[in-house]
This record gives structure tokens, sequence and C-alpha cells, in this order.
């Protein structure tokens, strides 16, 4: 991360990282946490998706619980911030709309990096208005090995935006941990401990959130706890 003081007339680099968080895991701090450092950025905010309109057929933890796991996960990190603009905003949660209210915020004198894994930088083409969420940010893929990104489809499908200049490849140390998964073992009761900040596993005991209201969650993030999966 750029570690230099804070300054209003200084050109700063702010990293975006969106998504759904449900829940928010190790693999997204470790994600943030190396983008920052690898490009320089001044901070690396996260946006918790208020209404995401790719899952509208999805079952999505109420946003007020998505956004307090996410400001416990990252309060540790003076490089990292929370934003709730997605969630305070009314409608779906469209990436475009969310640039242009941050370029305005932040204005000109910030240059914002929108960081988004591969597999959902694949299906760009079908977001709206592709086009400005490549002009109003550059768009950090975070790649993985064996996954050949489509540059040409969508550069066909972009011709007037220049990828070489709108678009960052960023390898970064493979975690597999996914947020299905973790719901997942929440509901079979298998531990979920060092795939997340205890803080937001003793968030997820204390509300019993990602299991039915008649099961009790285990202190899975306990020491001494049997199960070591």
């Amino acid at each position: 991360m750029n570690t230099s003081e804070t300054n209003p007339h200084k050109h700063r680099k702010l990293g975006l990282m969106g998504g759904t968080f449900d829940p928010i895991h190790n693999g997204h701090l470790l994600i943030a946490n190396e983008a920052g450092w690898r490009l320089g950025l001044d901070k690396v905010v996260f946006i918790p998706t208020g209404d995401p309109p790719h899952k509208q057929d999805h079952y999505i933890t109420p946003a007020r619980c998505r956004l307090a796991m996410v400001r416990l996960a990252t309060q540790d990190n003076p490089h990292f911030e929370v934003s709730a603009i997605e969630i305070e905003r009314p409608g779906l949660s469209y990436t475009a709309q969310t640039l242009r209210a941050l370029q305005e915020d932040y204005g000109e004198a910030t240059d914002l990096y929108f960081i988004i894994g591969v597999d959902a930088a694949a299906d760009l083409l079908s977001w709206n208005e592709p086009d400005q969420v490549l002009t109003l940010a550059k768009l950090v893929v975070v790649n993985r090995p064996g996954f050949d990104f489509p540059v040409a489809k969508l550069q066909a499908g972009l011709p007037e935006i220049d990828l070489n200049e709108r678009l960052i490849l960023l390898d970064v140390p493979l975690v597999e941990i996914s947020s299905t998964e973790i719901r997942h073992r929440l509901a079979q009761n298998i531990s979920i401990r060092y795939l997340l900040p205890e803080e937001v596993i003793g968030y997820i005991e204390r509300e019993k959130i990602y299991l039915p209201q008649e099961e009790v969650l285990p202190a899975l993030s306990k020491k001494g706890s049997s199960d070591a999966h």
C-alpha cells in the first residue's frame, strides 16, 4: 500500500472491492491487501452490494448483517475502508452507477481501481453500462492459474475502450475459499475456523445466520475445538 501522508492536493489511487460478501472471508482480505500493495493503492474500499441484479433468484443475507461483517473484518487494517453506498441507495445495485457517484465524491484527483474476480470479469459485457465501468475505473482482474481471460472478446465488445490502458490482470496467491462453501459448512456444523476473521465468526455465532432458526451454531472459533477441518 501507499503509506505516504494523505494530501488533499495529491493524486490518489483508490481500490474498490465490491461483492455481496455473504460472508466476507480471508480470501477477500488477501486479494484486497495484495492488490493494494502491488498497485500502490492509498486505500481499498469494500462496497457490499445492496440489491445485486444478477442474484434476484437467490436468497441473500440482510444487508445490515453483511455490512456489519465487512466492518468487523476490515477494522484492524488502516488501509481498508468500508462504504455503504450501494446498501443505502434504493433499487438495484449497478457498478457503473456506484462508480459515477464515487468519482463525484472523491473528485478528479482520485483514480479508481475496481478489483474483481476473473469469473465475474469474464461476464462484464452482460453488465449494465460495461463501457462506463471501464471508463470510470481501471479494471483489476484477479486471475487464477489455468484460466485464460477472454481479453480479445472483451475488446471486441467494447471497441471504443483501450484495454491496454484500462485493464490490469493481477495474479495473487491462490486461496480456495468461497462464501458458498462457508455457508455450506455452517449448515452442516463443520468448522469455519481460519477461513474467516475471528470477529466475523463471533458475529455469525451471535446472530445465528446461515442456519435454520431451530439450530444452534456451535462455538466453532473457540480454541481447543475438536473439529479442525
